[in-house]
């Protein structure tokens, strides 16, 4: 009968700490899946040793790291992660085949900065909430003020009608005002219970219903 033969493929993780275009700190893990080619397997033993991937992938895979980070900045490296794995797997695929391996998969697994720039990253983040707030609380000032010169402005009207409304009635307008708070008085009382009072020019007191 027929029988499966499953090849697991001996897979690598190379960390390198090296430099980006504007000189920051970089540290940075790869991932690779590779595999020598079969008919090179002689060569690559007499050349280089049975230990060929020990020897070879750390050495190769820095100096790739070190070619193509030094090509992006930091930001660049943050904001364009994939276009620099793909950077990364290309050239370290192609290099790797001059020592006759074949890498079927290479990842970019970590990356990250040193020290000095991260703390200057959260610096600056919290300078722009800082300054967001310090935006916000402005503008709420603005309009707070904006409200209080409206109101102000309300009021000024209010008492220009008033003033205007006397000037014209005389004191007219004040009596009507004065009839009106007491008839609303007298309507107020009335809804209460065992309310009674004395009706001008009456001497007689009277017990208002209930």
């Amino acid at each position: 009968g027929l029988s499966s033969l499953t090849v697991a493929w001996p897979l690598k993780n190379v960390s390198a700490i090296t430099g980006s275009k504007d000189l920051q700190n970089v540290n940075i893990t790869l991932r690779i899946l590779f595999r020598p080619v079969a008919t090179q397997l002689p060569r690559i033993y007499t050349s280089i040793g049975e230990d060929y991937d020990e020897r070879v992938l750390p050495s190769i895979t820095t100096e790739i790291l070190k070619s193509v980070v030094a090509r992006f900045d930091a930001g660049e490296l943050i904001t364009q992660r994939e276009l620099v794995s793909r950077q990364v797997s290309e050239d370290l695929t192609e290099r790797a085949a001059t020592f006759g391996l074949i890498l079927d998969d290479v990842s970019l697994t970590h990356l990250t900065f040193g020290k000095e720039f991260t703390e200057a990253v959260e610096m600056k983040q919290v300078a722009q909430q800082e300054a967001e707030r310090a935006r916000f609380l402005v503008e709420k000032a603005e309009q707070q003020k904006k409200a209080a010169v409206i109101s102000a402005e309300g009021d000024s009207k209010a008492a220009e009608l008033i003033a205007n409304s006397l000037a014209t009635a005389g004191d007219g307008l004040i009596e009507l005002r004065k009839l009106e708070a007491a008839e609303d008085i007298a309507y107020q009382l009335s809804r209460s219970r065992n309310i009674t009072y004395l009706p001008s020019g009456h001497s007689m007191l009277l017990q208002l219903p209930q």
